[in-house]
This record gives structure tokens, sequence and C-alpha cells, in this order.
């Protein structure tokens, strides 16, 4: 037993394995219980039921933030509450592609939680790679957080004075799914919730493996989110270096938001003013890594400007739009 607790005590890229391996059984369970109870049969997800998952979601997210807080302390936690909600708000615009791309495909309601679903585990594996090359930037080369200050700056201010596209991009046009589609077999209609079937070649009438448009969705989703981790990332590492925090504040913020889709797709129109508080707090979290060597913003501070800004785009937003259409909406 002393070995087994000095073993699960041995720090991990600076936090005991015990914390890593609580993490992976949390959202193993979580998993198992979406896909094998909640979502045994394949149906729609309206958004009252899109609601209570978020909220079971959320909830355990917070649930781990207060153990954080009892086992390594309040700025650990304050920092995982604040990688939380940064990239909760910074992963929204991808509900619109995830929307879009779904749509594209035409892939029916009842099978899009099996699609996002599985994308999850995609996220967790593609996150933990960008985390990990992340992690030894910034343990080599101190200098790099001044590039992700600067990156996020750039960001910030790029989204603050952008302008609003109505035009979405044709995505017959995607280079990677021309790519799929010349060197794959795909099918032409969608056969129940499978991503891969077999079927006869048209050509020789042997029965091979295609894969199905629900497969090219997934694909490009998982995409869609190697993009989006490029600005969300940095942001975490700019409020935190620590890698366990900047993980787990990833994982549990996509769960939630992933479950959050069926009924956030249906209002992004309402929040005309979210890509502005966005803005600033990424020029926020920006300026506090320039100014670090001056001014030690603490923790608690970093959060409740986080939390207040983007309460305050959400609420006027909501208030703009609380009489408009989704086609009215500038």
């Amino acid at each position: 037993m002393t070995a087994l607790h000095a073993f699960m005590s041995t720090p991990l890229l600076g936090t005991p394995y015990y914390f890593w391996m609580a993490f992976v059984i949390i959202v193993f369970a979580l998993l198992v219980f979406d896909l094998g109870v909640l979502h045994r049969d394949q149906h729609e997800i309206e958004m009252r039921e899109s609601l209570l998952l978020y909220a079971g979601y959320f909830s355990v997210g917070v649930a781990f933030g207060g153990w954080v807080w009892w086992e390594l302390g309040a700025t650990k936690a304050l920092e995982f509450y604040t990688g939380f909600l940064v990239e909760q708000s910074l992963s929204m615009d991808n509900v619109f592609v995830m929307a879009m791309i779904l749509g594209f495909f035409g892939i029916p309601r009842k099978y899009q939680h099996r699609v996002l679903f599985w994308g999850i585990l995609g996220v967790v594996v593609l996150r933990a790679i960008m985390i990990g090359l992340g992690t030894a930037l910034v343990q080599e080369f101190d200098w790099i957080l001044y590039v992700f200050g600067a990156f996020l700056l750039f960001t910030g201010i790029k989204m603050l004075f952008s302008k609003d596209h109505d035009e979405h991009p044709d995505l017959s046009q995607n280079k990677l799914l021309i790519f799929l589609r010349k060197h794959i077999r795909v099918t032409d209609d969608l056969h129940g919730g499978k991503f891969l079937v077999r079927q006869p070649d048209p050509a020789s009438g042997k029965m091979l493996l295609f894969a199905t448009p629900l497969l090219l969705a997934l694909v490009l989703i998982e995409l869609a989110d190697l993009v989006f981790a490029v600005d969300s990332v940095p942001a975490v590492f700019a409020i935190t270096q620590d890698p366990f925090i900047v993980y787990t504040s990833n994982i549990f913020a996509i769960l939630g938001l992933r479950a959050l889709y069926f009924a956030l797709a249906a209002l992004m129109h309402r929040f005309v003013y979210l890509k502005y508080a966005l803005a600033i707090v990424l020029m926020f979290i920006g300026s506090k890594i320039f100014l670090h060597s001056f001014i030690k913003v603490p923790a608690l501070l970093s959060l409740g400007v986080t939390m207040g800004v983007l309460a305050g785009g959400v609420i006027l937003s909501l208030l703009k739009t609380r009489d408009k259409k989704p086609e009215e909406t500038t």
C-alpha cells in the first residue's frame, strides 16, 4: 500500500497521478453514461433535454473545480474556472460551424448526437497533443508566452473591428472533403447511424467497406475543432501554465458545449454582442502576459473580469434581440 500511495502521489507534469486518473475516470464515466444509458436509443434531442444535459456536465465541471480548490488551493481552482469559462465562450462560434456541417450533409437530428459524441473522443486526443506541445514549448522557451499574448491581442483587436459575414463557406469546395471523396469510397446516402457500411462495389460487385456521410461530417467537425483550438488553447495557457488545469478545463468545457449544441444552435442568432465581449476578454488576457512583470493580476480578479464582460455581452445581446427573428438579427 505504501508503494501504491507513493506511485499515485508521483507528479506527472507537476500534478500527482491520482488527479490525472480521477479526471480520466470521471470523463470516461460521463461518456459511458451519456451514450450507453441516456442515448442508447437514437432520438432527436429537444431543447429541454439539451439544457438538462448541459446542466449536468456544467455541474460536474464546477464540482471538479471545487475538488481542485480543496486539494490544490484557491489559485489553481480560480485558474480552472477562468479557463473553463473562456474555453466555453471561445468555442461557441464552433456551434455555427457544426450546425453548418451537419446541415450540409443532411444529418437528421436523431443522428447528430452520435456524430458530436464520437467527435468528443477525437477532441480529447487532439487537445492532449496540442496542450502537450504547448507545455513543452513554454517550459523550453519562456518567451513563447509573449507570442501567445501577442497572438491573443491581435485576435481580439481583429475580432473587435471585423464585420460579420452573411455568406457561409461552400463546403462542397472544402479541400479535405474533396480529398476524402477522391481517395475513399463514400456512399451517397446515410445508413442509419453507421459511419461505415459494407455494400457491393458498383464496378466489381464485391462487398467492400464504404464510408457514409456521417463519417465525413465527423472528420470535418474534428478539423473545425482543431482550427478553433488554435485560439482557445493559447488563451488558457495565458491564464495558467499548469498543463493539468489547461487540459481539464478544456475538456470539461467542450463536454458541456457539445451537450448544449442542440439548444444553442437555435439561439446563436441572439448573441450579437458576444463577439465583442470575447474580443475584450482576449485582449485582457493577452495584456496580462505583457504586464505580468509590473502588475500581478489576482486569479479572482481575472475570473471576475472575464465573467463580467461575457455576462454583459450576453445580457445586452438578449435585450437587443428579444423581439427579433433569426433572419432579422444583424
